[in-house]
């Protein structure tokens, strides 16, 4: 029943779609002003944001015009001085001016005052200018029409995103604008080998997304594979990146992501200098970039502007805190249920004093304190910050300390899912594969004790040796395990010794002409 009614839905859609693209095609301009304006009225029904102004040159009364555009998403002042005013105020004659497709031309070159103006016959085109801020003039006589570029819709102020804060480096970010942040990129990057492609998906929306690459380092075949998944897509709206990440991705069933994505330019620039490719998507700040390595999971942008000795720490806490993570309730169950004789008789003696008036096994009371933080974690994220910070913070505390002076949950439970909340904190790229993960290697854990999770430890580390993006191993495993090609995963190298970029992503791999003495291998 649900599988007819989601069908219904999308054949109703189509036919929507299909319906407008017919009548887009039935309506083609024409010489008459006056037909043109009744097409456009036509096709905007119901649209009272319309505004369709007829102009007439106070010269000539014979050169008469009419504007169209949507109130709200343009700018009032380019439209008055810049439009209006020098096709009233122009003292050129219709004899001067001519007629035809010379007419268009001459409003170019000697009236209008308008940065970026494009002649088009195309219906589909002008409805789509008209929607997202450009204004369209048409002029009596003529079957063509100007496109005028006149948007004005209000922006956000560019500041540094909340969930990228780093300590030192740059601190803008991107909005919901594409030009703006196509700007912060082109700003950083001043070379004609950066590419910039624009493309357009959404039946209904007409969503326009650009492909950044920089030409002589991306890796063309990978280039042409990401166009044959784009193309392919058939969907009537694109809100977000994550619409399109979800119809490209390697693995669509995996956990893990296989795309990564950012909304700091920094971080879109550095990707873009290893070889990687950016999609922007207008209308959210969030850029898509791909391919996507396992081990950018564990990548902070900071890493790049502190120092290399404390950032390959850090970076090293953040994949050992990964593994606490995902493996710390599950292992400590399979001990006290399964394998007690692996522990310390001091520690074994200490966990069963604490565990004897507690009435639940050490299973099920691992999976509803892990519920309940997971619950107090979503909580805090959803509400304001000033408010939910503390909330979940006092939360822990106070249902902990509770738990334990009721005697349902044991003490040491209460610091095993502590550990586990804290290490998740340090890899905010994985929290939902961490989820998943924790609850699949408890299960194995209650059920089959140590082997159940070595197996299922086992398990995730093939699926990772498994996974794909765009085409290529997130994780290369070569033969021969040489410096430069881990100088940036587990570790990060200073950077005169940063000589080449990654294998599998580029084939211009020198980045760096000279160093201290090093070689290219």
């Amino acid at each position: 029943m649900f599988h007819f009614i989601s069908r219904h839905k999308k054949e109703m859609v189509t036919d929507q779609v299909e319906h407008l693209n017919q009548q887009l095609d039935n309506n083609p301009l024409s010489r008459s002003l006056q037909k043109n304006v009744d097409t456009i009225r036509s096709l905007f029904t119901d649209v009272d944001i319309l505004v369709v102004r007829y102009i007439q040159n106070r010269q000539d009364s014979s050169l008469r015009y009419c504007i169209a555009y949507c109130d709200g998403v343009v700018s009032g002042e380019i439209i008055n001085e810049n439009i209006i005013k020098p096709l009233i105020l122009s003292g050129e004659s219709a004899a001067d001016m001519k007629s035809g497709a010379h007419l268009l031309d001459n409003l170019v070159e000697k009236v209008l005052l308008i940065s970026e103006v494009k002649k088009t016959k195309d219906i589909k085109e002008i409805v789509e200018s008209i929607t997202y801020g450009d204004t369209i003039l048409f002029i009596d006589g003529v079957e063509e029409a100007l496109i005028l570029n006149s948007k004005g819709f209000g922006t956000r102020a560019m500041e540094e995103p909340e969930n990228e804060k780093i300590l030192s480096g740059p601190r803008e970010g991107f909005n919901e604008v594409l030009m703006q942040n196509l700007s912060l990129v082109r700003r950083k990057v001043r070379t004609n080998e950066l590419k910039m492609k624009f493309k357009t998906f959404g039946k209904m929306t007409r969503t326009k997304a650009c492909i950044c690459y920089i030409d002589k380092i991306v890796n063309k075949n990978l280039l042409k594979e990401l166009y044959r998944r784009l193309d392919s897509i058939d969907i009537d709206a694109v809100l977000d990146s994550n619409y399109l990440t979800e119809m490209i991705k390697d693995s669509p069933w995996s956990p893990f992501r296989t795309t990564g994505y950012t909304e700091r330019p920094d971080v879109v620039v550095g990707k873009l200098l290893e070889g990687r490719i950016a999609i922007f998507l207008d209308g959210t700040p969030v850029v898509m970039t791909v391919p996507y390595l396992f081990i950018e999971n564990f990548q902070s942008n900071e890493d790049y502007y502190l120092s290399f000795f404390y950032t390959s720490m850090s970076r090293f806490l953040r994949i050992v805190g990964f593994l606490l993570t995902i493996g710390v309730p599950g292992f400590y169950v399979a001990l006290v249920a399964f394998q007690q004789q692996m522990l310390p008789t001091q520690l074994l003696i200490s966990i069963a004093g604490a565990r004897k008036s507690v009435p639940l096994p050490a299973a099920a009371e691992a999976f509803i304190m892990l519920l309940v933080f997971d619950i107090l974690r979503e909580t805090g994220i959803r509400m304001p910050t000033n408010i939910g910070q503390p909330l979940s913070i006092v939360g822990a505390l106070v249902i902990g300390q509770a738990a334990v002076d009721a005697k349902l949950v044991a003490a040491p439970m209460i610091i095993v899912v502590a550990l586990t909340g804290i290490t998740s904190l340090l890899v905010p790229k994985m929290n939902a594969p961490v989820i998943y993960l924790r609850v699949f290697l408890l299960i194995l854990s209650s059920s089959f004790g140590l082997y159940g999770f070595v197996i299922g430890l086992s398990g995730v580390f093939i699926h990772i040796l498994n996974l794909h993006s765009l085409g290529i191993p997130q994780m290369s495993l070569s033969g021969a395990l040489q410096y430069q090609d881990i100088k940036d995963t587990f570790i990060r190298a200073p950077w005169w010794d940063m000589i080449t970029r990654t294998k599998s992503m580029t084939d211009n791999r020198i980045r760096l002409k000279s160093n201290r003495g090093g070689n290219h291998e």
